[in-house]
């Protein structure tokens, strides 16, 4: 992505080649602020531990039919009595437990004032996976606070993500940053453009003679 990025003449002051204030840049290496970030979640009593498995959550969960990729929860394991036998991240999936009826606001540079209620357009989600890895949710949150990030870009299928992420700042006593949620890249269908269209990704088309220009611009003419 890094050489996509400069084949198509986009700079940047900081990142994982080039350093900067805020390193390590690599999800990998930041595993510190993600678990201080849970350990703080976890004392305040806003996770908990859930063991349900897959099947349990396809049987039992519940969704708008918006294309969310995140199903509500049920709640099965949010009364749990064991909880307090769950001291470390690993092995279950943890999840934030929203406040059920809350309006979360937020105005987004895009779209103007955006809105979503907890419980209703999503659930209790996951913050970390039973694998030992940050979720999402989490990373993100944790990664945009500690390095001081004032605005977020990204599409418009984040756009209820940043409901969830509010909360996570809110209960990890951090200000959120500013949000703009982009239109996607989609075919003539209408289609949102996805990884699995290997054909129409930047490094496709760059072998296929199409100039950086063109690419940017987004021309459906043929490369020279």
């Amino acid at each position: 992505m890094l050489q996509d990025l400069a084949w198509l003449g986009i700079r940047w002051d900081e990142g994982p080649d080039c350093g900067g204030p805020h390193a390590p840049y690599s999800q990998s290496n930041r595993r510190e602020f993600y678990v201080a970030a849970w350990q703080q979640l976890w004392d305040s009593g806003l996770i908990y531990p859930c063991t349900c498995s897959r099947k349990d959550l396809a049987q039992a969960a519940t969704a708008p039919d918006d294309g969310d990729d995140e199903p509500i929860y049920p709640g099965t394991c949010r009364s749990r009595k064991d909880a307090v036998e769950f001291a470390k991240p690993a092995g279950v999936n943890w999840r934030f437990r929203v406040p059920d009826g809350e309006v979360v606001t937020f105005h987004d540079e895009q779209r103007g004032p955006q809105s979503f209620v907890a419980g209703t357009d999503f659930g209790d989600f996951v913050v970390w996976r039973r694998d030992d890895v940050p979720a999402y949710q989490l990373a993100v949150v944790a990664d945009d606070a500690e390095m001081q990030i004032s605005e977020v870009v990204r599409g418009m299928d984040l756009l209820k993500s940043t409901a969830r992420q509010l909360l996570l700042y809110r209960g990890l006593g951090l200000t959120p940053p500013g949000f703009c949620h982009c239109d996607l890249v989609s075919d003539e269908r209408g289609v949102r453009l996805a990884k699995r269209h290997d054909a129409l990704s930047i490094r496709s088309l760059r072998e296929s003679g199409w100039t950086a220009q063109q690419v940017i611009e987004g021309h459906s003419v043929s490369p020279r």
